[in-house]
């Protein structure tokens, strides 16, 4: 039988009719007090805020062998950014292959996709999407922007010291093969059109955004990862910029506004400057109005530097 630990581990989170038979747990009177079944064989608690997406999937992934998670559901637990209008999920995505029938449950949205060998991959004890079936798959709820955002996410060379891999999710070439072997999915035109303007080096999405903003309204494509002295291993480097001219534009995100950080900055920004380098700093309150500031900035400064 259970104990009272256990019991109250039980409803803190989504599980199986099973898991509570095997605890000696009689789900019909969890029913009667703070449990709700959410679908047939599924328990959660009827306060779901605290449920985590990954712990919910990994219950309906236990009584359905042959599906993984996909499309938003793989973004969030990747960790990927999305945008506002993708960001929800309160239903768990569920994909199985063409020849099965979609899952049909409450809280659950079901599809049915072609998969190849290697688009499902096993993370952290879950099936999931691969991380470039995952953004061919979000092609059709993304918008251009968001969906190159995503892909720059995907072909970024990552930085060891900060994070557990050392390799990108899928180089350009692996993404141009994967719409190659789906030409027929709904959104390949458009996975097709993103990956043409997608570019190795923008380490956040803001970033991305910048830059995409900057070429909307007319400026030349910026430099990427623009290291100020290339034969220094210490050299500092600015995020994107133009260095014909000796312009740099630095994104600072939360983690800049810590006196340590600051610092560096500031360090950096006067090994620039006394290369002749001017600096632009943009920050998150410049993407509400699409980067005017910085665009403004940017033009006065093009305008100053070609006249002299």
């Amino acid at each position: 039988m259970s104990d009272g630990s256990d019991r109250q581990l039980l409803l803190q989170r989504s599980f199986t009719s099973e898991e509570a038979r095997a605890l000696g747990i009689d789900v019909r009177q969890l029913r009667l007090e703070d449990v709700r079944q959410t679908s047939r064989g599924i328990y959660e608690p009827v306060d779901t805020s605290g449920l985590d997406l990954g712990q919910r999937l990994g219950t309906h992934l236990s009584i359905q062998p042959d599906a993984w998670g996909s499309h938003r559901t793989a973004a969030h637990l990747y960790g990927f950014w999305l945008p506002p209008w993708v960001d929800e999920h309160s239903k768990v995505h569920l994909s199985k292959p063409t020849h099965l029938p979609r899952v049909r449950r409450p809280d659950v949205v079901g599809h049915r996709v072609r998969i190849l060998p290697g688009e499902v991959v096993v993370s952290e004890g879950r099936r999931l999407s691969s991380p470039a079936r995952t953004w061919l798959d979000l092609a059709r709820e993304l918008s251009p922007a968001a969906l190159i955002a995503l892909g720059d996410q995907l072909i970024r060379i990552p930085r060891p010291e900060f994070e557990a891999r050392s390799e990108p999710y899928a180089t350009k070439g692996q993404l141009l093969e994967l719409l190659r072997s789906h030409r027929k999915v709904k959104g390949v035109g458009r996975c097709k059109d993103a990956l043409a303007d997608m570019r190795v080096g923008s380490d956040s999405v803001p970033e991305t955004l910048l830059r995409l903003s900057l070429i909307a309204h007319g400026f030349p494509e910026p430099e990427l990862q623009i290291v100020l002295d290339p034969d220094d291993p210490c050299s500092p480097s600015a995020d994107q910029g133009y260095r014909d001219l000796r312009i740099a534009l630095q994104y600072e995100g939360e983690h800049h506004a810590s006196p340590e950080q600051a610092l560096k900055d500031d360090w950096r920004d006067a090994r620039f400057g006394r290369r002749g380098w001017a600096t632009i700093r943009v920050t998150a309150a410049d993407l509400v109005d699409d980067f005017a500031r910085p665009r403004r900035e940017l033009r006065a400064l093009m305008i100053q530097r070609r006249a002299a």
